[in-house]
């Protein structure tokens, strides 16, 4: 047994009460009447939270990695060619994941703590019209840096699709996929949806369909990810593919209801407004900002540590004496950058207070 955590690291985060009370339903059958309603509701609100009128849009039975994968080997055969803007470590992970799907990877890359630049992916699309997709991170976890996607739109005047990895954006902040013409996208449920982390939210365009079901030359090449498969089960026809997590489902279900209710848009105003108490508080401690200015992630918020900060001691003491999880910098920025998630439940004044009460004992 252990205590409880404030989550206010990279994910997962502290679910939301209703979310709790989620899993003590009662576990019924994959295909019970019940749970199958319950699985429609669950599509519908993700298309509202999406904000998206898609079809195709369900929660695939595994994290966000696993709506990455989805993605790429239902949009991509060996041989084709993809685009992918990279400025962190999630961008990183998308090439490779296209690359085993046996794609070849056109990598642009960019200073990590910098936003992608969009002309930048149009540019090498324009020369190179054949590219399957374009692919970028929205919210990039691994440096707080949020890039724009809405000039991306300029793809759907060719036959390359945009592919958005919304793993840490979803619920947190402005999404828009029908209005910014997005053809596939992924997230996770531990993020800002306030569920632990076992599904993944996923969505596609009726173009980004039809490629995955009638314009191949072969089969996905994976079975249990192939969308035309599970969409036959979570839509209209029923047909049996794989045994659902319905507890997770459940409390996906939740998750959705309360940031619903709270209106989306006044969740991504209080992710805001927390993440701006936050860096007024850090900037008193001699943290300072480390993602591109005008690209700050509220719910992912990234600052140098101040000169002699021992990183790995503070963030131990942190949670070994006041039960805080904060987390640190990856790849080139270890050690030398955290990152503070203030998402879903975490995403309230009083867990910034509680963040800087311990920080101040700690550093005297």
């Amino acid at each position: 047994m252990h205590t409880e955590r404030l989550l206010l690291g990279p994910g997962p985060s502290n679910p939301y009460p209703e979310v709790y009370e989620a899993f003590t339903r009662p576990v019924i059958g994959h295909l019970d009447p019940v749970f199958l309603g319950l699985l429609d509701e669950t599509q519908d609100m993700l298309r509202r939270v999406f904000r998206t009128k898609n079809a195709l849009t369900l929660p695939v039975s595994a994290t966000g990695s696993a709506g990455m994968e989805a993605c790429v080997v239902n949009l991509v055969e060996p041989g084709d060619k993809v685009i992918i803007g990279v400025n962190g470590v999630f961008g990183g992970r998308m090439c490779e994941v296209a690359e085993r799907a046996g794609a070849e990877v056109i990598r642009i890359d960019f200073p990590w703590g910098q936003a992608v630049d969009p002309q930048a992916l149009l540019d090498a699309q324009k020369q190179n019209p054949e590219a399957r997709f374009v692919g970028v991170v929205h919210a990039e976890t691994s440096v707080g840096v949020r890039s724009d996607i809405a000039p991306l739109r300029a793809l759907q005047q060719t036959d390359t699709m945009l592919l958005v990895d919304c793993v840490t954006s979803l619920g947190g902040s402005e999404l828009l996929i029908d209005e910014w013409g997005v053809d596939a996208a992924y997230s996770g449920t531990q993020k800002c949806l306030g569920v632990p982390p076992g599904l993944s939210p996923v969505t596609f365009s009726e173009r980004a369909v039809k490629r995955s079901t009638e314009g191949r030359t072969k089969p996905v090449q994976s079975w249990y990810l192939d969308v035309g498969l599970i969409g036959a089960y979570v839509g209209s026809g029923r047909k049996y593919h794989h045994t659902a997590p319905v507890s997770m489902v459940y409390a996906l279900h939740a998750g959705l209801k309360r940031v619903l209710d709270e209106g989306l848009e006044n969740c991504w105003a209080r992710h805001q407004r927390v993440s701006d108490m936050l860096h007024q508080e850090m900037a008193k401690l001699g943290f300072t900002p480390f993602a591109q200015e005008g690209h700050r992630l509220a719910q992912l918020n990234t600052f140098f540590l101040p000169e002699g900060l021992d990183d790995a001691g503070t963030r131990k003491r942190l949670l070994e004496e006041y039960n805080i999880e904060v987390g640190g910098g990856l790849g080139d920025v270890a050690g030398k950058i955290w990152r503070v998630g203030l998402m879903a439940q975490g995403a309230q004044e009083r867990s910034v207070a509680t963040l800087i009460g311990a920080l101040n004992q700690i550093l005297g």
